[in-house]
């Protein structure tokens, strides 16, 4: 008898000592359908994906493509201040302050794709990745969940260098920092792409037709092209547009066209009142004014970002205006800066409320 009692004891401390050695179970993502679960190693459902992914400057989640919710909390013993980007270089939360020993809960949703960044660019790296940075990071906790897909609207984004999400520093499209002025429940599917036309656009698979295939019903498609439609006649670029309107809603979506922001090329007089500076091609096509006119005939929401742009460019003047573009590093009057292209987003999420798109509370200001 006290043989089999040494024995069993003897199995149950080396039992005990397996699972110390192991270590908690860690959540891992499983497909369900259209949809994912979390579970733990032994299969058992567990809520999130948390802390537990992270490190002080990044956090990495194993997550399939799809569309997620992060909740954060924010703070620690000494004052902080805390910006949260991810995927390809997006703001997914602009520099967020806590004082010393408090808690800031803040929530965004993210679209996580392949590629992340621009379609026709490299995938990148598979799963959630996410950056810590502001001036005084410091996470508490993190909780990273599958969106709710009835609670959920996507802004996908057509367009071309001055919206995609730019690979490299020190470019940046405003669609890449559309993403810190939206709560959780919307996120922004940017599939800008450099160099596109929307003759390109149209006729590269990879682009239009996975965008269409991406749209749920009531999603927003914002659909800005023009910078590169150098050559495309009036008759072609306005047929092109209604094109896409005719396919977004097609899927159920609601297009919104968007007039190119401008070219930071002044004149003697400190206006931008040029071809250049206000997107008229060589052929004679007002792009902006076709994009207007496609909008009213079809009665599609407009975003004149031309308009706004050019009212943001004169106000700051010519000196002024260097910082929105990348005129100081590349003697580029095209391409924004992250400052600048965060300044147009600003201008996008503005007239997204102004045109009852999204609602005053789903957006975020300061």
């Amino acid at each position: 008898m006290r043989r089999l009692y040494a024995v069993l004891l003897a199995f149950c401390l080396a039992l005990a000592g397996a699972l110390v050695t192991a270590g908690p179970a860690q959540a891992a993502p499983q497909s369900i359908g259209n949809g994912v679960r979390f579970t733990d190693v032994t299969g058992n459902p567990v809520h999130a994906l948390g802390i537990e992914n992270c490190t002080a400057t990044a956090c990495h989640f194993d997550l399939p493509p799809g569309t997620y919710d992060v909740r954060v909390r924010l703070g620690g013993e000494a004052a902080s201040r805390t910006a949260i980007g991810g995927e390809t270089r997006r703001t997914l939360l602009a520099e967020t302050p806590a004082g010393a020993g408090q808690r800031v809960t803040r929530g965004f949703t993210v679209d996580v794709r392949t590629p992340e960044g621009e379609p026709t660019g490299p995938d990148g790296s598979p799963g959630l990745d996410l950056t810590l940075g502001g001036s005084a990071p410091a996470l508490a906790d993190i909780r990273v969940t599958p969106a709710a897909d009835r609670h959920t609207r996507q802004i996908l984004l057509v367009g071309d260098s001055t919206s995609c999400d730019q690979p490299g520093d020190p470019y940046s499209g405003w669609g890449q920092q559309l993403p810190q002025y939206l709560r959780k429940g919307l996120s922004v599917a940017n599939h800008a792409d450099s160099g596109e036309s929307t003759v390109s656009y149209l006729g590269n698979p990879h682009l239009w037709d996975t965008v269409r295939s991406s749209i749920r019903p009531g999603d927003l498609v914002l659909i800005q092209l023009a910078h590169n439609d150098k050559t495309t006649g009036e008759a072609a670029y306005r047929a092109n547009l209604e094109t896409m309107v005719a396919g977004v809603r097609a899927e159920g979506g609601e297009p919104v066209l968007v007039t190119p922001v401008v070219r930071r090329w002044f004149n003697t007089d400190g206006t931008l009142d040029n071809d250049t500076a206000l997107l008229v091609n060589g052929l004679g096509v007002d792009h902006p004014a076709v994009v207007r006119s496609v909008a009213s005939a079809d009665g599609v929401p407009l975003i004149d970002l031309t308009a706004r742009t050019k009212e943001l460019v004169e106000s700051l003047g010519v000196e002024g205006s260097k910082a929105l573009y990348l005129y100081n590093e590349k003697r580029d009057n095209t391409h924004t800066s992250e400052y600048g292209a965060t300044r147009f987003a600003s201008l996008v999420r503005d007239a997204l409320v102004r045109g009852h798109l999204v609602p005053e509370g789903r957006v975020r200001r300061g």
